[in-house]
């Protein structure tokens, strides 16, 4: 077992996202380690981890640090182990748009993360934007009316799939747009740019609220931006943070694997 007693983060911005040095995720860390990092994960919302090359299960194994991974219904699986999702954005497609993992779903992921195998040596750099900050700063009026609204998503998890050959919206599902965090208590917007409509207003009310919550939460204000070399790993709060795939580089190669946690 590797024992770790400190490690040291280097914070992305002044209010969330951090890179974590002295941590080894190759080998099992200690409890005490772990502990910390479960932590650091809930003070940030964002944690990179430099040239860490981990394998398949590997991957699994730290992200059940922070969470248990979750068997998802339809996406493709990984030969070497099951809860590893392979991507390569050649022949998946890109995600490149501002987004939040798991809306097919009650709850939703609680993290998702990567291990980048290959990439683009130019571009290909992640965005993520803090929610939770970005309610903070709507005014006392504006936070009640969302209180009572939610957004409706469409239900088919092989529709989420990068890839996939996406039907008609048949069974829906609602998310409160004001998510209280099951770990913090915190407050945030919880919006993502496939709602269909919002309920409880009308539908040119439900329009404006959209286009103005997107527009609000996705301010450069709100968001850190991360680049990548391969075997780095990232995980981030599903639930306090959403993401984009910054679309910059043309035919390069981005080849990554995914592990998904959900709440134990």
């Amino acid at each position: 077992m590797t024992t770790v007693t400190s490690f040291d983060i280097r914070r992305a911005g002044p209010r969330f996202g951090a890179e974590v040095f002295g941590v080894d995720l190759t080998d099992t860390v200690d409890d005490n380690t772990a502990d910390q990092l479960r932590q650091a994960f809930r003070d940030h919302k964002v944690l990179v981890f430099r040239n860490q090359n981990l394998t398949p299960d590997q991957h699994v194994r730290a992200v059940r640090i922070f969470a248990e991974p979750f068997d998802h219904p339809t996406a493709a699986r990984d030969a070497a182990n099951p809860l590893v999702y392979p991507y390569n954005v050649r022949q998946t497609g890109k995600a490149s748009t501002w987004h939040i993992g798991g809306l097919w779903r009650t709850p939703v992921f609680a993290i998702e993360s990567l291990t980048y195998e290959e990439v683009s040596p130019l571009g290909g750099h992640t965005l993520w934007a803090d929610l939770q900050t970005a309610y903070d700063d709507l005014s006392e009026p504006f936070k009640v009316l969302l209180e009572s609204v939610s957004a409706v998503y469409d239900a088919d998890p092989g529709n989420y799939a990068q890839g996939a050959r996406r039907t008609g919206v048949g069974e829906t599902v609602e998310h409160r747009v004001v998510l209280k965090h099951p770990a913090t208590g915190r407050k945030g917007l919880f919006i993502s740019t496939s709602a269909l409509r919002l309920t409880g207003v009308t539908p040119e009310e439900s329009k404006t609220l959209l286009d103005h919550l997107l527009r609000h939460a996705s301010s450069p204000d709100y968001t850190i931006r991360f680049g990548w070399n391969p075997g780095d790993f990232v995980l981030w709060d599903n639930q306090a943070t959403w993401h984009y795939a910054v679309d910059d580089y043309g035919d390069g190669a981005r080849v990554y694997r995914k592990v998904i946690g959900v709440e134990r």
